[in-house]
């Protein structure tokens, strides 16, 4: 799918409360300790770039989105930096969208000079993988812890450690950040009825720290 697709979406991604806070930023923080430089791939909304600013880190950010204002435009199988450019590279929610997914994470992994810090969805079974796609027609796939390990050690990193998080989050929130709504909303929904409590999904995400070597 066209980029231009999340330019049209950059504003609900910005101000989403789902996206703003949650442990899983906290836990990017806390692992990045002790770098000064990082590229936040695929910054989106700029919620980890913000995190991390915070913290003391100097930060680019890079997405192929026009609309989310990054400050270099780029997709993450085509990263413009050279190797070992950033002591962290990060990306938070944004591999399932990966037309390449190996070949993102080699870039990702080319650029950092030490470690890389992945947080996504994980893979929840085929019912929640459809309605994935029917939800956003970007998503490509979740994946599930060994195909993440799989994935980081083909990338020559080294997970030191993973992290299973559950993430619940407003369903009409979710759907209406994609503009699913009528049949694909209800379809959706019934696709996932055993993660919906009320007004929230439960959805489950892993976070990976993966270093050089």
């Amino acid at each position: 799918m066209s980029a231009n697709v999340w330019d049209a979406r950059a504003e609900a991604y910005r101000h989403s409360e789902a996206h703003r806070e949650g442990a899983d930023l906290d836990l990017l923080v806390e692992w990045a300790e002790g770098a000064r430089t990082a590229l936040d791939v695929g910054s989106g909304g700029g919620h980890v770039a913000r995190r991390l600013r915070e913290a003391g880190l100097e930060v680019v950010t890079v997405d192929p989105a026009a609309g989310m204002q990054a400050d270099v435009q780029a997709f993450a199988e085509d990263l413009p930096f050279a190797d070992a450019s950033f002591d962290v590279v990060a990306c938070r929610a944004a591999v399932h969208h990966f037309a390449d997914v190996a070949t993102g994470i080699g870039e990702m992994a080319r650029v950092a000079s030490d470690r890389v810090l992945v947080v996504d969805n994980l893979f929840m079974g085929e019912a929640a993988e459809e309605a994935e796609l029917l939800r956003d027609p970007a998503h490509v796939r979740n994946y599930s812890e060994a195909e993440w390990r799989g994935l980081l050690h083909g990338a020559g990193l080294r997970v030191e450690e993973a992290r299973t998080l559950v993430h619940p989050i407003d369903v009409a929130a979710w759907l209406d950040r994609t503009g699913c709504a009528g049949k694909d909303a209800e379809r959706v929904c019934e696709l996932l009825a055993g993660r919906i409590d009320g007004d929230l999904v439960r959805l489950d995400r892993i976070a990976l720290r993966a270093v050089k070597g």
